[in-house]
């Protein structure tokens, strides 16, 4: 959950899982301006079978239910691109926009640059249904 006034940004985290470099960069994502409009931000992403997986925050459409909820892991669906904005990635779904704010240690950056490498700009996604 975020607040802000005066210019201030606070933040509420219902997870101790995170590191004080993750919550600076989450708060330095907050901050910056893109080029359209954002869905919610990730911490400890990684990509694996097409999709990005992150705890998330500010999702736009968090549910009362607890759906989406700051602080809880997320599955995204699948990756349709990636590409540096600024300081900060941003992984595309079909319907959403995903600000990554820290990348899972040692494995997160590596996902990326795989996914770069075998997507190599043609985006195949997965069927709805299976037959």
């Amino acid at each position: 959950m975020k607040t802000q006034t005066n210019n201030n940004i606070d933040l509420m985290f219902y997870s101790k899982r995170h590191t004080c470099f993750d919550l600076r960069r989450l708060v330095k994502a907050k901050e910056q301006a893109f080029s359209a409009p954002v869905t919610a931000y990730l911490c400890g992403v990684f990509i694996t079978s097409r999709t990005g997986v992150g705890i998330v925050f500010d999702h736009v459409r968090r549910k009362a239910n607890g759906l989406f909820e700051d602080g809880h892991l997320i599955r995204t669906s699948d990756v349709v691109s990636v590409e540096k904005e600024g300081r900060f990635w941003v992984m595309t779904t079909d319907n959403s926009r995903y600000v990554i704010a820290t990348f899972q240690r040692e494995n997160g950056r590596g996902s990326l640059r795989e996914f770069r490498r075998l997507s190599n700009g043609q985006h195949h996604v997965s069927p709805h249904k299976l037959h």
